[in-house]
């Protein structure tokens, strides 16, 4: 049963009609102080600020969407196609009803005994669509079939690719980890729940992303590749482009890992990035463990973001970056909970908004994943 928090004066539990009240109290979220800052990595427009917490959590049971599907024991499908999927009470009552194909739902299935992580902003692709995430959440093991919320990220396809409407992730015309959108996309699927915005976005990320080609002289077929698909992820596969993230995102990933390394026993647990001098995410994870799976995702997708945002070489300080870690004040906070398995929270402050997912599971009870935007 999903139950919807409303902070306005008083936090209150909405579930369907019932009215419950329930307090949620600021400290659950990690306080400033558990959060240090290293030395920031730059490459070229782009800035990295290393987190260090005060505390790391064990998050080895947890898999990602990477490593489900890959196993084969996390399948994602079109809704209209799930039938395959449906799981049956004892009393033979159907857990998932059958639904048309719809831009904005997909299903999930975790057949895995742990639990799966899913982080808003990956991207999967195949379907009649691809798409991206638009929430983070946690899926139980062994789970019944889940609806999850997604955006489209290829607005001119409406037809399973080679006739299969199953959905992949990892490996994708060579970028190994699969995809996560560009903080500009990200924050339109997150924050926004907004399609027409996501589509806008990714129209603009194409557009820019061709122009810089252009700028950078590169080949005479990169442009129109990547000005002839609506794809997302298709445009991040060009070799053209790919080389142009690259260049922003290798000198990243090289300094990042190498303080990983060097701080493993001090919790290196995240990142605080900067474009063009301006901050503009922070993503924050429970433990080291966790936050290297997704490393080489993340960093390309805040390359993509440096990449196709004019540069300015501006530099923002160490001081800036700890200041926007810190300042976690709200004006609104909003829950959305599956008892027992996960509270995502959002936090909308004056000029940023936070999103928190904390882990329900047993011998859990702590965020297993932040981000945070600039508005």
């Amino acid at each position: 049963m999903r139950l919807v928090v409303v902070l306005s004066g008083i936090l209150l539990l909405v579930a369907a009609a019932i009215v419950i009240p329930c307090l949620l109290p600021a400290s659950e979220l990690p306080q400033s102080s558990r959060y240090s800052l290293l030395e920031p990595i730059r490459s070229g427009n782009l800035t990295v600020f290393p987190v260090v917490a005060a505390k790391s959590y064990d998050t080895a049971e947890f898999i990602t969407l990477d490593e489900g599907i890959r196993s084969g024991d996390v399948v994602v499908t079109e809704s209209g196609q799930a039938q395959g999927l449906v799981r049956r009470h004892q009393d033979g009552r159907i857990l998932h009803s059958m639904r048309d194909a719809e831009v904005n739902r997909l299903v999930l299935v975790n057949n895995s005994k742990r639990p799966l992580l899913l982080l808003a902003g990956e991207i999967v692709t195949g379907g009649k669509q691809d798409r991206v995430i638009g929430k983070d959440r946690i899926v139980p093991p062994e789970s019944d079939p889940v609806d999850l919320s997604v955006f489209c990220v290829e607005p001119g396809r409406w037809v399973a690719t080679n006739g299969k409407a199953d959905f992949s992730s990892g490996r994708a015309g060579g970028i190994i980890g699969g995809l996560v959108a560009s903080p500009s996309v990200r924050a339109s699927a997150m924050a926004a729940q907004n399609q027409q915005q996501v589509w806008d976005n990714v129209g603009k990320s194409r557009q820019a992303m061709a122009q810089t080609l252009i700028v950078n002289g590169a080949s005479s077929t990169a442009v129109p590749e990547v000005n002839s698909t609506s794809s997302y992820a298709r445009v991040m596969e060009n070799k053209e482009v790919q080389k142009q993230v690259d260049s922003v995102a290798a000198p990243v990933e090289r300094n990042y890992e190498s303080v990983v390394h060097q701080l493993r026993d001090k919790n290196a647990v995240g990142v605080v990035v900067a474009v063009n001098g301006e901050i503009v995410w922070a993503d924050i994870f429970a433990s080291t463990q966790l936050l290297q799976k997704y490393w080489p995702k993340l960093v390309r997708s805040y390359a993509t973001e440096a990449v196709i945002t004019r540069a300015k070489l501006a530099q923002v300080s160490t001081k800036d970056a700890q200041k926007f870690l810190d300042n976690l004040t709200a004006r609104h906070e909003t829950s959305d909970i599956e008892p027992g398995v996960y509270r995502q929270t959002e936090i909308t402050g004056d000029g940023f908004k936070v999103f928190e997912l904390m882990s329900l599971l047993p011998k859990t009870g702590f965020a297993v994943h932040i981000a945070k935007m600039s508005d």
